[in-house]
């Protein structure tokens, strides 16, 4: 029976691999792209710092531009800013929406951040480029998405573009090449447990 079960697997997966090599050696194209993490689920951040450590040890040079944050250190960028030579970390919010409450100062920060942006992604030397929280400053219309957008799509060829944040613009979503929407399925903080160093910030 257990030969049975074997041998029905290995033909399933032998049916499978023939099709994901043929998609594989169809995707043929080497370009650089743009990912969007949005929606309201935990890991946005963290996936794209996780692309920046993925890229650093392919030898890329890392750009980040932190959108809101920026009153408090956070861990990633505790830890990126051990490299110097390899990552360029710019914190440049002064925290939360409903923490500063003044939309004029939020949106001079939001627009002295973009022309950090606007450096890194006329530098093609950096090979990934990082925009934390970039989509709640389109969502708050602290940034004019169309001025973004032009931008974006005027980098250098092979330079990759993490954004991150809830509330993506349609704009933005039409153009990226890679957006996954984070859902909540389960959230410690429902159930009274605070934001901890190591898994929240």
């Amino acid at each position: 029976m257990s030969d049975d079960i074997n041998e029905r697997h290995r033909l399933r997966m032998e049916r499978k691999k023939a099709i994901i090599d043929a998609k594989i050696a169809a995707a043929d194209k080497q370009i650089g792209i743009i990912i969007v993490n949005t929606g309201n689920g935990k890991g946005k951040s963290s996936s794209a710092f996780g692309m920046a450590i993925r890229a650093m040890g392919h030898g890329m040079k890392v750009g980040v531009v932190q959108f809101i944050k920026g009153a408090m250190q956070t861990g990633e960028e505790r830890f990126l800013r051990r490299f110097p030579d390899e990552v360029s970390f710019h914190a440049m919010g002064e925290g939360y929406t409903w923490e500063t409450q003044n939309r004029e100062r939020d949106i001079a920060k939001a627009q002295e951040a973009w022309e950090q942006a606007r450096i890194f992604l006329a530098d093609p030397a950096i090979g990934l480029v990082v925009f934390d929280e970039l989509n709640i400053a389109l969502k708050y219309k602290y940034l004019d998405v169309d001025t973004v957008i032009n931008d974006l799509l005027a980098r250098p060829p092979m330079q990759h573009v993490a954004i991150t944040g809830r509330g993506a613009p349609p704009e933005l979503i039409e153009i990226a090449d890679t957006v996954t929407e984070m859902n909540v399925v389960k959230h410690a903080f429902k159930a009274g447990i605070g934001a901890q160093a190591g898994t929240e910030w």
